[in-house]
């Protein structure tokens, strides 16, 4: 894609890697922490973890607030993508510029880390990478740490639009039951079959989708990513074939970067993630969902 620069960093990059490049000038890095609330109304609310970075981050690390500067406000949804000029507006004023490469991490779980680096992604920036293991491995293993706020210049990102990034629901309507397209549910598999409480509007999943749980990517001893085989396997037995076009969902878009950023990682091709997911599929009885 013209514009777009070869990137220089790895998608995920070590703790040890980062700890040697602090200090780079090229170098922005950003905590994305955020978390979600039990909701009666919206069935989760998110809260930002802005108050937790004041207190200690990675040092030079600035604060990323995806609900309320990186998502689209006015698209009647939760968390959804901006357009991709006003993205690219909103991370150069945090500091993110064309020159530059990035490094994504979160407290907690790692799917906020990676829906910006999937973000980045769809506005054909290629220089971003998640911290594997997040703040919390880095905190286990004593880095450093600490609480002086970073605020970057502003800078200036020049936006080249992936459209093929995101899905949007007819893309998904067309995939169910057809082939060279699969649809992956990324939530848990209680959540996947409709057996939980918790729903975005009604239970279950999108019609004919598979399930690989974001969470089963992820090593629970310390939270890094599974190996590539093994995520490879993971998706390979959901019935994920390499030449396939994978749309990745959940609830709301974010655990659907899980997965669609493993499996960029481990080598597939065609991806995407459906930006509404079950925040706007489940609202609409029109369109088809499954339980069991």
């Amino acid at each position: 894609m013209n514009g777009i620069r070869k990137p220089s960093i790895d998608s995920l990059v070590t703790t040890d890697w980062l700890r040697d490049h602090l200090d780079d000038p090229d170098m922005r890095i950003f905590d994305c922490s955020t978390y979600l609330a039990r909701d009666p109304n919206t069935t989760f609310r998110e809260y930002t973890g802005e108050s937790d970075w004041w207190n200690e981050h990675i040092p030079g690390a600035g604060f990323l607030n995806i609900p309320d500067a990186l998502s689209d406000k006015s698209s009647g949804l939760r968390l959804t993508m901006l357009p991709p000029e006003e993205f690219a507006r909103r991370m150069a004023a945090y500091g993110v510029g064309d020159d530059t490469r990035v490094v994504l991490y979160a407290a907690g779980q790692v799917m906020w880390a990676t829906r910006v680096w999937w973000m980045l992604r769809a506005i054909g920036f290629d220089n971003a990478a998640v911290l594997d293991g997040g703040f919390s491995k880095w905190k286990r293993e004593g880095k450093p740490i600490s609480n002086t706020p970073c605020l970057y210049t502003p800078a200036i990102l020049t936006a080249h639009p992936r459209p093929d990034a995101f899905a949007d629901k007819g893309e998904v309507l067309a995939a169910i039951g057809g082939t060279g397209k699969i649809i992956v549910d990324a939530l848990p598999p209680d959540q996947h079959r409709g057996e939980t409480e918790i729903n975005h509007g009604r239970l279950g999943r999108i019609s004919s989708s598979v399930n690989v749980n974001a969470f089963d990517l992820i090593n629970p001893a310390d939270g890094t990513f599974r190996s590539p085989e093994e995520m490879r396997d993971l998706f390979a037995s959901a019935g994920v074939k390499d030449k396939d076009r994978v749309i990745c969902y959940c609830g709301g878009g974010i655990s659907a970067t899980g997965d669609s950023f493993a499996l960029l990682i481990t080598g597939h091709a065609d991806v995407a993630v459906y930006d509404g997911s079950l925040n706007e599929w489940a609202r609409d009885a029109s369109l088809p969902m499954e339980t069991g």
